[in-house]
């Protein structure tokens, strides 16, 4: 089998996940895990499609045809599957703020500066019921060495989170993808 990630973008509307999927589906391709939203007026999905090796290097050569047709950018990446290390546990941690920027990148940077993966992210704003003042939520999924000190990783997170003015939960999860 062969895989790809395949990114497509483009103007939100009615049926464009039954376009895009019909399109990769008469090209022998089967999509094994995917990520969808519309951001602004615009429809995203990143997407891992597996295939035998020529069905799937027959759907790449269609991919300047599927951007005309369905009007959409599309991106396409060959990679492999996925060897989980059976050494690392999933945890998911969840933050609440009031909206400022860049949440994203201290999180980030916080876990980045302990060589600590983050293997699934989601983003949100949403306006506060009776005041409607921004709130920003995160949702993620760390990897974390199993023979880490955890206890110390939530406290140093906490006072992380604390200096920030954020709100947090960290706990012990399942990987969404074996």
């Amino acid at each position: 089998m062969k895989y790809v990630v395949i990114t497509a973008v483009g103007d939100d509307r009615t049926g464009i996940v039954n376009e895009l999927s019909e399109e990769i589906f008469k090209d022998g391709g089967n999509i094994e895990d995917s990520r969808m939203a519309v951001l602004g007026g615009a429809f995203t999905i990143i997407m891992l499609v597996v295939g035998e090796p020529d069905a799937i290097e027959e759907l790449i050569t269609q991919i300047p045809a599927m951007e005309r047709k369905l009007a959409m950018t599309i991106v396409v990446k060959k990679t492999k599957p996925r060897q989980r290390d059976a050494s690392l546990l999933p945890y998911r941690i969840d933050v609440v703020s009031m909206d400022h920027p860049g949440i994203v990148h201290d999180v980030a940077d916080f876990f980045a500066h302990r060589r600590i993966n983050i293997e699934d992210m989601s983003t949100a704003t949403y306006a506060a019921a009776h005041t409607g003042t921004p709130v920003f939520s995160m949702h993620l999924t760390i990897a974390v060495d199993a023979d880490s000190p955890i206890a110390e990783l939530r406290h140093d997170f906490q006072d992380f989170c604390d200096e920030l003015n954020l709100d947090s939960t960290m706990e012990l999860a399942a990987f969404e993808n074996p």
